[in-house]
């Protein structure tokens, strides 16, 4: 007697975490919180412009968007759970300094995706996901089309001062950042724009009295 009301009980119990929250459901929103999260890395990937590109930032997006699905389907699916989650989740701090807000941005984007996915609002999330990922590409495009942002770092005799910032000077955009003088020559950092990278520096150097020209990809816009 005592093992069947013990079955029984089992049964009840899972019939009542398989009533709103089936295999099928669980299967189906990772399944597309994991598509959904390789699109946004592969945008996050594409209109990168940063010095240095992170892979794991992007899995993470990914893994951000997939984690965040089943979590928000568990709170919809029982109020009681919901209430320790939020109170989990209020003690959590996030101690990773992001550099770049653009950065918070995709995090916040994938958050998004998993919520609307968790929420089973499918059609939704796609759409949502499609037109940010347009508008994202879309504004990198034009983006590449301006001008790249650098700091020319340039080490000279005190001689040839006047030849080098005349050069300097023929720039369209340029800020002077930082000048040190020392017995050993004269280093000038300066923030350009240019579209070719290499002629500037090849130029400097034949400019006898220059002993080096260094580019220096740079994230802030010149004028800053």
């Amino acid at each position: 007697m005592n093992n069947f009301i013990n079955d029984a009980n089992v049964n009840e119990w899972f019939s009542q975490q398989m009533a709103n929250l089936t295999p099928m459901k669980m299967v189906l929103a990772l399944g597309l919180g994991f598509i959904v999260g390789m699109i946004i890395a592969l945008v996050y990937r594409k209109a990168f412009r940063g010095v240095l590109f992170s892979p794991s930032f992007a899995t993470t997006l990914i893994m951000l968007c997939m984690i965040t699905t089943p979590v928000v389907m568990c709170i919809k699916s029982n109020i009681a759970l919901s209430m320790g989650m939020v109170g989990a989740l209020s003690i959590v701090r996030f101690r990773t300094a992001v550099k770049d807000p653009l950065d918070t941005a995709y995090m916040f984007w994938s958050l998004t995706m998993g919520i609307l996915l968790g929420a089973e609002l499918y059609t939704i999330a796609l759409v949502v996901v499609a037109g940010i990922s347009i508008a994202m590409l879309a504004l990198a495009f034009f983006r590449l089309r301006s001008p790249n942002t650098f700091l020319l770092v340039v080490h000279y005799d005190a001689e040839v001062e006047n030849e080098v910032m005349e050069f300097v000077r023929r720039i369209k955009v340029q800020r002077l950042r930082s000048k040190a003088v020392t017995p050993g020559g004269v280093e000038l950092t300066v923030e350009v724009q240019l579209r070719e990278r290499f002629d500037i520096v090849n130029k400097l150097l034949d400019t006898s009295g220059v002993h080096n020209a260094t580019l220096i990809a740079c994230q802030s816009e010149a004028g800053n």
